[in-house]
């Protein structure tokens, strides 16, 4: 770490406040994206998806939950894996205390995956979640929504992720999807993001980037190669091992 200039009170008072111009442009820069967001064309969704929930089978608009605005988080949980992607693991972490929020503005929160709903629910146990999360074993929805692939749709330049061909061979990424029900209950996909488009869902990051070491990535075969699940870190600071878990992530 090289460490800044050491000035005085008033040096560093009045770099901060340039530094603030620069801030406060990147918040003005950041609420204009999110005006131009909601301005992107819908997508009609008519293809019947059904999942299996802790409720029993439940279609795509039984998960908004009587709300008008639904998030998903695409979870990486293969149907062979024993668990879940630390990336994804790292995003879920952040969600079970925004939910009453999200849900005050008409909004419902749901993770999908494609591994059966036991796996899911022994993994969220495990981890402490109270989010809702569903199964899609058997559906096309992961598959629609480009973040499962078919190995002849990757040989056929046919899978997508990202808005752009997908080059290599895996079953499963990561990702959000959007979607908004009118009062006739027609069903809308509005946006989706993947890799690091859900960056600034990860509050932990939002927080380590205000230390004076940042992300401390630098020397990492690839930056999230320091992620754990929450109960595999090891006591103490400064943890950056290398774990074979956190190194198949989706995040790049």
């Amino acid at each position: 770490m090289k460490t800044p200039e050491i000035a005085t009170k008033a040096e560093a008072l009045a770099a901060r406040r340039a530094f603030l111009l620069e801030e406060k442009a990147f918040t003005r820069a950041r609420d204009e994206l999110a005006r131009k967001r909601r301005e992107l064309p819908w997508i009609r969704i008519d293809k019947p998806y059904e999942f299996d929930t802790a409720s029993g089978k439940e279609t795509l608009g039984d998960l908004f939950a009587g709300r008008r605005q639904l998030i998903v988080q695409h979870f990486m949980f293969g149907p062979e894996w024993q668990e879940g992607c630390v990336g994804c693991s790292f995003n879920a972490d952040h969600v079970d205390g925004a939910i009453p929020h999200i849900q005050a503005r008409d909004a419902s929160f749901v993770a999908i995956s494609r591994a059966p709903l036991p796996k899911l629910q022994q993994f969220r146990e495990r981890m402490g979640w109270r989010f809702k999360w569903v199964s899609s074993d058997g559906s096309d929805f992961n598959y629609d929504f480009d973040v499962s692939f078919r190995k002849q749709d990757i040989a056929t330049g046919r899978a997508q992720y990202n808005y752009r061909p997908l080059d290599f061979e895996i079953e499963d990424l990561s990702g959000y999807s959007i979607f908004f029900k009118n009062r006739d209950g027609e069903i809308f996909h509005t946006y989706s993001t993947f890799a690091r488009g859900d960056e600034m869902l990860m509050t932990a990051y939002m927080y380590i980037d205000l230390l004076p070491m940042g992300r401390n990535e630098d020397d990492l075969k690839q930056p999230s190669s320091w992620w754990r699940h929450h109960d595999k870190y090891t006591e103490g600071t400064g943890d950056k091992g290398s774990d074979p878990s956190a190194t198949k992530d989706c995040c790049g």
